[in-house]
């Protein structure tokens, strides 16, 4: 059976002890030193992480950037364990000059080959930029600074030999994404090309600051619009680089208006920018367009066609321009074509075009639709067959505006009162004051040295169907038409009412504010005709009530809005009678004709003569035509009056017989009879005094004292009279008849029917033998005009 334990075994003794002891130290030591190495690197890596090398490597890298083609700075330079050597705050020059900042960029990667760096060769082999922020910096003249930026950037940046490689750059500017692919040649001999002047440089500036500040503008609700850029070219002839970008779109939101599907295409080669399409739609309809511009020759030709909602777009872009009172309920079509040359004194362009518009209002005026052609060249406008159509009618025209040149045709059927909108304030005021039934028939060929009416020339007609001036109407009308210094001059019109017609000619001047009338011939109503002159002599002209329409010849010159020069003469021959209110009674005149002539504020009526009551009547009149002033003067003269039919119609007494003659000069206010004031003398023959009602009790107390006296007739009496505020006072009151005579003196008040009178017989005769006592005979007339109370003065 084997042993189960066997006998140990024999160690034999350690030797060598301070071997071993110093291969202990030799690992604590390396072991140290390796901690050193970490703690070194460590410390190394994060002083250069977080203060970046020095000014020399920084200067090492600028180098090496501008030997690529960008002209650089560099703010810090830091080492990151995962990406490399790190760039930060970096500004990238304009290659030319490097006063001019392009970009400021947050940070950079930098690929290097450290071989290279070492051995002084060229180091960078790419630039990786990952989420940075992009600023533009907009500086404009006197220090005004905008700021663009470029969020979210990412892009990869190659230096092959001689070439800048951008295998992708993506970021988003403005609400846009952009991304951009492309490569430039930098050769190692390059030269620059001279550098821009600073004017020229502001003037770029200033562009990029107007697209970024119209592109700041939009929104974009649904997603962002992608912009694809790729481009080549030479960096010594970055001018002469090639461009291709396409941006797409799906809404786009600026203001109210919103523009779809959005697409556009542009090249730029050879000095040359072309858009070979551009295309959106929105709520009414699509534009699309195309356009190029050369460097070259600065010239620009393009082609649109549209039938968007213009008036939004252009409310949207800030130029509500000719559409800021027009409102449309259709899309309009617009095409257009032409170039521009963009010179150095002024933009020259050559437009022609055509314009469609469906249903639209302009200044809340409807119309029903418009069409035209027209061109325009900077300096001269031309609209050719013109088509404007409206509920009243429709109108043709033809307009050129040019420097010191305007044309206008026109043929209408269109009531003026429906585009009274678009006249000048003075014509629309004109125009406010006609209605018509049925339009009118227009034909205007217009010249002048502007598009102001005021400096208008030209010929034309209108013929009118029923239709109302100043609330008056005339049954038709027609006249030629002149336009010339700010007037429109009417050539022998006619004008026909049911009562007759007027012919002759007016000119309504717009500058001066008056109207100049030349052998205007009417037998129409003056009360209503005049309110086509001014409505303010309505009521001069009221009182006079024509029978019959008179037979009127009218000249001279009539202004308003203040106007000092008015001198119109008007001569009147009413054939037929009229009838004319006095002291509230209305006089039947059988004929009346005179003369009346308007100056400022003022009426005359000269030469006035009329057959009255069988007898004849002349006078003169001085009306105040100013406000607050109707004072008048005036002086008539009578002959032969019939006394009875005077005496019906103001005493209403039929038996009284005899003519009546005299004259009378008075003055007064308005219409009102007891600021009347005047003089005058009075004489009837052949009449019966007694029959007056005032005098007629004198017949009874008469016959009394000599029988038969009181019958006899007092064929004549005079007195010269004064009448003030409703009173006729006379002091030499005298009747005469075949048995006495009678002398008098007082008062009749006529308009508060009171007598106030003294009277004194004078005895022929047998009554003379009464002479001595003759006092004894005098009387006293008290009471009421129609009921007077005579009596004995003495008892």
């Amino acid at each position: 059976m084997p042993p189960i334990l066997e006998p140990p075994k024999s160690i034999a003794p350690k030797r060598g002890g301070r071997s071993t002891l110093w291969r202990r130290v030799a690992a604590i030591v390396g072991r140290l030193a390796i901690l050193a190495a970490i703690l070194i690197f460590g410390s190394t890596g994060w002083y250069l992480a977080k203060r970046g090398f020095g000014r020399q490597w920084r200067y090492r890298v600028v180098e090496e950037l501008h030997k690529r083609g960008v002209e650089a700075s560099v703010g810090r330079l830091t080492l990151d364990p995962f990406r490399g050597l790190v760039a930060k705050n970096v500004r990238i020059f304009d290659y030319k000059n490097r006063e001019n900042t392009l970009v400021l960029i947050s940070e950079i990667s930098l690929d290097i080959n450290y071989a290279a760096l070492i051995h002084h060769e060229p180091f960078l082999n790419a630039l990786d930029v990952r989420n940075a922020q992009i600023t533009l910096p907009l500086t404009g003249v006197g220090g005004n600074t905008g700021k663009a930026q470029l969020k979210d950037f990412r892009a990869h940046v190659y230096f092959p030999p001689e070439q800048i490689y951008v295998s992708q750059a993506e970021g988003i500017f403005c609400g846009i994404r952009i991304s951009a692919t492309g490569q430039l040649i930098k050769r190692a001999n390059y030269q620059p090309s001279p550098p821009l002047s600073q004017e020229e440089w502001q003037k770029r500036l200033s562009i990029l600051r107007r697209v970024v500040s119209e592109l700041q503008k939009f929104s974009f609700p649904v997603a962002s619009p992608s912009l694809q850029v790729k481009f080549s070219g030479d960096v010594a002839e970055i001018e002469d680089s090639r461009v291709e970008a396409t941006l797409r779109g799906d809404v786009s939101q600026r203001g109210n208006y919103e523009i779809q599907n959005l697409s556009a295409a542009a090249e730029w080669r050879d000095h040359r920018l072309t858009i070979t399409h551009c295309e959106w739609n929105d709520a009414l309809g699509s534009f699309a367009g195309r356009a190029n511009w050369s460097r070259q020759d600065n010239r620009a030709d393009f082609q649109i066609r549209s039938s968007i909602d213009l008036k939004a777009f252009l409310d949207a872009l800030g130029f509500p321009g000719p559409f800021a009172d027009m409102a449309f309920y259709s899309s309009p079509l617009i095409e257009i074509s032409g170039g521009a040359n963009f010179g150095e004194d002024r933009l020259r362009p050559a437009i022609i075009g055509h314009a469609t518009l469906g249903k639209f209002a302009y200044r809340t005026v409807p119309f029903s639709d418009f069409m035209a052609d027209f061109s325009w060249d900077g300096e001269r406008a031309l609209l050719r067959d013109v088509h404007l159509r409206h509920q009243t009618g429709q109108l043709r025209a033809d307009l050129f505006d040019a420097p010191n040149d305007f044309r206008l045709n026109i043929e209408s059927t269109i009531a003026p009162s429906a585009v009274h909108a678009l006249a000048s304030p003075g014509l629309d005021e004109f125009l406010r004051d006609w209605e018509w039934q049925r339009p009118p028939t227009i034909r205007l060929a217009i010249q002048g040295s502007d598009h102001h009416p005021e400096n208008w020339r030209g010929d034309g007609n209108v013929a009118l169907d029923r239709t109302r001036f100043r609330g008056v109407w005339m049954n038709s009308g027609n006249t030629s038409l002149h336009f010339a210094d700010g007037a429109i001059t009417c050539d022998n019109f006619r004008v026909v009412r049911d009562e007759g017609i007027g012919t002759g000619s007016f000119t309504y001047d717009f500058k001066k504010h008056e109207v100049r009338i030349s052998n205007i011939k009417s037998n129409l109503h003056p009360a209503e005709v005049i309110f086509w002159i001014d409505p303010k002599i309505w009521k001069t002209v009221a009182p006079y009530k024509f029978r019959r329409p008179p037979a009127v010849t009218a000249n001279g010159v009539y202004q308003f809005r203040g106007g000092k020069n008015t001198h119109l003469e008007v001569t009147v021959d009413g054939g037929n009678g009229m009838d004319y209110d006095f002291l509230g009674k209305t006089l039947p005149f059988d004929r009346v004709s005179g003369r009346l002539l308007f100056t400022n504020d003022r009426l005359q009526i000269v030469d006035l003569r009329g057959a009255l009551l069988a007898g004849t009547l002349r006078g003169n009149a001085d009306i105040s035509l100013a406000k607050n002033d109707p004072h008048y003067r005036a002086n008539i003269s009578v002959s032969e009056i019939d006394f009875p039919r005077l005496t019906d119609l103001y005493y209403n007494y039929k038996t009284a017989n005899g003519q009546l003659s005299g004259s009378y000069e008075f003055t007064g206010l308005g219409s009102d009879p007891r600021t009347m004031r005047g003089r005058g003398k009075v004489e009837v023959t052949n009449g019966d005094v007694f029959a007056i009602p005032i005098f007629g009790p004198l017949s009874g107390i008469l016959n009394h004292i000599v029988p038969g006296s009181g019958y006899s007739i007092a064929h004549q009496a005079g007195a010269n009279v004064q009448i003030n505020e409703g009173v006729i006072h006379t002091d030499d009151f005298e009747a005469a008849g075949m048995l006495f005579s009678m002398l008098g003196h007082g008062d009749i008040h006529f308009l508060d029917d009171k007598l106030d009178f003294n009277l004194r017989m004078n005895m022929k005769g047998p009554g003379v033998l009464l002479t001595p006592v003759y006092k004894l005979f005098e009387y006293t007339g008290e009471g009421s005009l129609k009921k007077p109370d005579w009596h004995p003065k003495r008892f």
